[in-house]
């Protein structure tokens, strides 16, 4: 990784060179801050449930564990649940002296097997390992009338079903999912016991976790507190009261053979590197002075082109004033400007790729994954196994050099859970300009709710309100930061494994100063999504990102498209479709059923709170759509009291106890149709919301 930052370029900065000796001398301070620290000693508990690394939840912060082992626990009913692939488990119980853990789906716990979520129980394998006292079963539905086969059964809102030990596709049957069940269960060869099938599956499953324990048991002795850091088991040591060490811990693989062998190559190039060090400091220091003066007059000479050339100035804003060839497009009057660009790409603050190693990664960029916003983004992994995502430009054109450089200036300085990593860029000696990102392997929001996987793997629920605060949290801290993201839809709204929120392509972004009420700019975006105030008035700020916001809790709640040229014309765009809908008390008509919109009362009432919400952000006046620091809010309230009302349900990040009263009582004009018939109606129905 050093080479290709250190000898990537014809003049090495020194800066970089001091900083490869310092690499090769100490550690790294870890991502986990004091606070993360302290609490990841804390044992997760929750009624018969004890938990510790690699988990986290409750008095353990996210930090002190797997990313995708957050453990919750009911307030109500002191039962510990799990989310994994957007499917709700109750832990059954949790032996730490092996390693296994019990575990039901909470669909099946929750009522029959025909009213549940149709979805398959899907533990990826790099964490879990299922018991071998339990196999997988196949489910197949939507079948035709006259099927005959063996585990025949019936379900009123599915018909005809049937259940094989085969994965092969049932050529009769539309659709499939998988259960697990006991090696003991045989399904009967005639008409199946539905009531004995019910009874299997409420019993639960066992898994073994892969995660080893024992790098974390040398961690603890020796000191330390185990965690993780950008999916990484770290072992994080105080060194000082304000100073913290973390390490990546060793795997049990690694032999003590090996571990000798490395710690003898270390102290090798301890000793050589000791020696060399003060005279490479020293000699880095009287060049570091040199080169640094000769690139600030370089780049005072770079900048005076730039200024009649490039698409951005110091602010990042467009030039007002293009020359004949600039205008052009022509590629060679292009090539200084990106050749600049590129090679600044050096004070960018991230990582410099060549063309060839991105090349490679790509399987010559053979991998496509689809089209992001002003370029085709491809899968690769790097030499170091990092699996990556690898956006290249549609054009060379100065509008696509603008928004290359926007995405990285506005990723580089911005770090959120909710926020897709940016890796690095390509030098000014490939071929095009290339931005390389984190993998985020779960594909995008759209896909999951009107897409490919919208069938075979559709978002219950819980998950998909656990989405919208994600999203909403995101977008509040780049609103925060000054920065508004002008493209807020379903496809750039990535989900990992876990089905955790990471925001994506800023390319349109915008940074909004604080003195001002809006900025004057030609409107940008997805049909369907774009605020109608900015489309017609040219005035963009943050409430145009919250208007989005409110096409996006739309899709949420419908599982429909922002647009769909084959709904009845006045219900092509989705927002004006849902604001006719909620304005005709008729949200049964906007929302997908399947959720348990009609079979339960305490999804209804979230479900109608969050069309409530979505109304307020669809307003044709931006005034009086809310912010994003209160539909954060607002969204964690409706959660909470769901949680109240629906006690089965996962209770995640709800902190506070009056979030609330901005549903019962302080929600702001004007109000839905919803609103006002929650606060007309009886005393009854208002306890119980």
């Amino acid at each position: 990784m050093f080479s290709s930052i250190l000898f990537g370029f014809s003049n090495p900065n020194p800066c970089l060179i001091l900083i490869f000796f310092l690499f090769t001398c100490h550690h790294l301070p870890c991502a986990l801050s004091q606070p993360d620290l302290k609490f990841c000693d804390n044992l997760f508990q929750c009624g018969n449930i004890t938990a510790g690394f690699p988990f986290w939840g409750e008095a353990r912060p996210e930090p002190c564990g797997h990313p995708s082992l957050g453990l919750h626990c009911s307030s109500n009913s002191n039962k510990t649940y799990f989310i994994f692939s957007g499917q709700m488990y109750t832990v059954l119980f949790l032996d730490n002296s092996t390693n296994t853990l019990g575990l039901a789906r909470q669909d099946f716990l929750a009522g029959s097997f025909c009213n549940s979520t149709l979805t398959g129980t899907t533990l990826t394998h790099e964490l879990f390992q299922l018991s071998p006292e339990y196999t997988t079963l196949f489910v197949y539905y939507l079948c035709e009338t006259h099927l005959t086969n063996p585990a025949n059964f019936k379900c009123p809102k599915i018909g005809i079903a049937s259940l094989h030990r085969s994965k092969e596709n049932h050529k009769k049957c539309s659709a499939s999912f998988n259960i697990t069940v006991p090696t003991s269960y045989a399904p009967e060869m005639k008409i199946l016991n539905l009531t004995r099938l019910q009874s299997v599956l409420k019993k639960g499953f066992e898994v073994k976790m892969r995660i080893d324990g024992r790098p974390c048991q040398e961690c603890k002795s020796t000191g330390g507190v185990c965690g993780y850091n950008v999916g990484t088991s770290v072992c994080c040591k105080r060194k000082s009261s304000s100073k913290i060490i973390c390490n990546r811990m060793i795997p049990p693989e690694l032999s003590e053979a090996k571990k000798k062998r490395e710690n003898t190559t270390a102290k090798k190039l301890g000793i050589g590197f000791a020696g060399g060090f003060l005279g490479a400091t020293l000699l880095a220091g009287a060049v570091l002075c040199f080169i640094r003066r000769r690139k600030k007059l370089a780049a005072q000479n770079i900048s005076k082109g730039l200024s009649r050339t490039s698409p951005f100035s110091s602010n990042n804003t467009m030039s007002t004033t293009l020359t004949s060839t600039t205008i052009s497009g022509s590629n060679h009057s292009l090539m200084p400007s990106i050749s600049n660009l590129a090679n600044a790409s050096v004070y960018f603050g991230v990582q410099v790729f060549s063309y060839e190693e991105l090349e490679e990664a790509t399987a010559n960029f053979s991998r496509e994954l689809g089209d992001g916003g002003f370029g085709t983004v491809y899968y690769g992994i790097l030499k170091d196994g990092r699996a990556v995502a690898v956006k290249r430009l549609f054009e060379r054109s100065l509008k696509r050099v603008e928004q290359f450089k926007n995405e990285i200036d506005i990723l580089k300085s911005l770090k959120h859970p909710n926020l897709v990593i940016l890796y690095g860029c390509t030098t000014r000696h490939s071929r095009e300009l290339l931005l390389v990102y984190e993998y985020i392997s779960n594909g995008t929001l759209a896909d999951h709710l009107h897409g490919d996987q919208a069938q075979s793997r559709p978002i219950c629920w819980p998950a998909r309100l656990n989405i919208a605060i994600q999203t909403a949290s995101a977008l509040s801290f780049l609103h925060a930061s000054g920065i508004i993201h002008r493209d807020v839809k379903t496809t750039n709204i990535l989900l990992d494994s876990n089905y955790q929120v990471k925001v994506a392509d800023f390319g349109l972004s915008r940074l909004f100063p604080t003195n001002q009420t809006h900025i004057s700019t030609a409107p940008q975006g997805t049909p369907g999504y774009v605020d109608p105030e900015y489309y017609q008035c040219y005035r963009l700020n943050e409430k145009s990102d919250v208007y989005s916001f409110g096409v996006v809790l739309s899709e949420l709640i419908s599982s429909k498209e922002a647009v769909d040229i084959s709904r009845h014309r006045h219900d092509i765009n989705l927002a004006n479709m849902a604001i006719s809908k909620i304005q005709n008390d008729a949200v049964d008509e906007l929302v997908d059923l399947t959720l348990g919109f009609a079979r339960d009362p305490a999804v209804k009432r979230m479900m109608m709170s969050v069309a409530e919400l979505a109304f307020r952000c669809l307003q044709q006046e931006r005034e009086v759509r809310p912010s994003m620091d209160e539909i954060v809010e607002v969204l964690k309230g409706i959660q909470k009291e769901g949680m109240r009302d629906f006690p089965e349900v996962v209770e995640i990040d709800v902190r506070g106890g009056d979030d609330v009263v901005l549903l019962r009582h302080g929600v702001p004009p004007p109000l839905s149709p919803v609103t006002e018939k929650e606060t007309s109606s009886s005393n009854t129905t208002a306890s119980s919301f």
